[in-house]
């Protein structure tokens, strides 16, 4: 007996010191497998930080603009000849004039006709049309001398930012050494200084990268939105609530359903060709309008926006539906009363989602026309117009230095606009969301 009680003692030593061990290994490989998991997310932090460091880092620039001093002699035989303060006579003076004779008069030694040229290439090409606008909005500037200051061509102004070489062999430079004399000699007068690029926001695009802004893609992207917004929310949801509430259960229920999940991982370059094919060449839609970039972007979202809705709608407990059944409620009252509400939030999310991804789409766009070079600001949904993800591929395409930072300082607008929708989505779920 007391042998087989030893016997049975040991066993159950053996047994017990092996659950142990396994136990210690399982504990081990969980602990590796959480700092996998954590050593994971720091790495793709660190890449993203990286990526968002290198775009701050080249675009933060954009927001500042290089301004020239100038004192000018607004001279009445240039730009008021017959003396009237006429509006149409101020609009056509030579305000071009005004500028090289005040360069002329400040380096009198520059002589030669192609230095004379690269001194005038000092200023931005919009620098006479500023001179008019002060003059229009103060007449009684003419016949005075009076300083202004306008912005410098976009070479000036990124010698000024530490964006271009000023040593190496000059025919390999953009600047060549008299004109770094000349502007280091207008920093030493204190007549070059760098403020708010105003214009960035508020103006449409342009081949000069110093006249370039971002305001026209910006409405483009507004408009475009809209009528996304107002297609795809209400089709969306009112698909999503009868797939889910009230479509029966047969075989083109379940073939709709199939097709909407593969819709929704299509590649949104398929969107763009199917509106190229049916809204422009069909329909003969406005090719670069808002309306059939809207059109296109409304079908890229649906899928997203019918996804979430159902998903909202089945979170809701059935007890919901049965305990407003149970008081004598008509099926649509039970899913517009009682059910709806309480899906509404998750509903949102999704379309807010569906809205941002919307907004950084590019490729469908491109394939309707909306990738063309539009100066002017669009005030319809059927003018030509274009969006900002377009404008920075633009951009990005284009050979100046300039139109680099340019480029990343949209992209930093559109990231600031992607953040702002996606913190708006977890705002209303937080908000909102009922737990059960």
């Amino acid at each position: 007996m007391n042998e087989i009680g030893e016997v049975s003692g040991q066993s159950s030593r053996r047994t017990i010191d092996i659950v142990h061990a396994s136990l210690t290994r399982r504990r081990q490989a969980e602990k590796r497998f959480r700092l996998y998991g954590l050593a994971s997310i720091v790495l793709g932090l660190c890449f993203v930080a990286l990526l968002f460091g290198s775009i701050i880092a080249r675009g933060y620039t954009a927001f500042q603009q290089t301004f020239i001093g100038l004192d000018v002699y607004f001279d009445p035989e240039l730009i008021d000849p017959e003396g009237r303060r006429d509006p149409a006579t101020l609009m056509e003076g030579d305000y071009d004039r005004l500028l090289k004779n005040t360069l002329s008069s400040m380096f009198p030694d520059v002589t030669a006709r192609q230095e004379k040229r690269a001194l005038y290439r000092l200023l931005s090409s919009a620098a006479s049309y500023d001179l008019r606008d002060q003059v229009l909005a103060n007449p009684e500037l003419i016949g005075k001398s009076a300083r202004v200051w306008v912005p410098a061509d976009d070479d000036v102004d990124m010698l000024v930012k530490g964006q271009l070489q000023r040593t190496g062999a000059e025919g390999e430079r953009r600047i060549k050494d008299y004109q770094v004399a000349w502007i280091d000699k207008l920093a030493g007068e204190g007549r070059i200084k760098k403020s708010f690029n105003a214009a960035f926001f508020t103006s449409g695009d342009s081949r000069e990268p110093e006249l370039a802004g971002i305001w026209g893609a910006v409405t483009g992207s507004l408009f475009t939105l809209l009528v996304t917004l107002s297609l795809s929310l209400p089709i969306g949801m009112a698909a999503a609530i009868y797939l889910e509430e009230f479509a029966p259960r047969n075989r083109w229920i379940d073939l709709i359903e199939v097709n909407i999940n593969n819709l929704a991982a299509v590649p949104s370059i398929v969107f763009g060709l199917l509106g190229l094919a049916v809204f422009i060449n069909f329909f003969g839609l406005p090719r670069s309008s808002p309306l059939v970039g809207g059109l296109v972007l409304s079908l890229m979202t649906l899928p997203v926006i019918i996804i979430a809705g159902r998903s909202a709608l089945k979170a809701v407990p059935p007890s919901v539906r049965e305990a407003a059944l149970g008081v004598g409620a008509s099926p649509m009252q039970t899913v517009f009363h009682h059910v709806l509400p309480l899906a509404i939030p998750g509903m949102m999310t999704g379309a807010i989602i569906g809205m941002a991804r919307a907004l950084g789409e590019s490729a469908p766009l491109l394939m309707i026309g909306m990738v063309a070079f539009i100066v002017d600001i669009p005030r319809s949904v059927l003018e030509p117009a274009t969006v900002l993800p377009v404008q920075i591929y633009l951009w990005a395409d284009s050979p100046e230095r300039a139109f680099v930072e340019r480029t990343s300082a949209a992209i930093i607008v559109l990231l600031v606009f992607l953040i702002l929708m996606n913190g708006l989505a977890v705002y209303i779920r937080k908000r909102f969301e009922r737990r059960w």
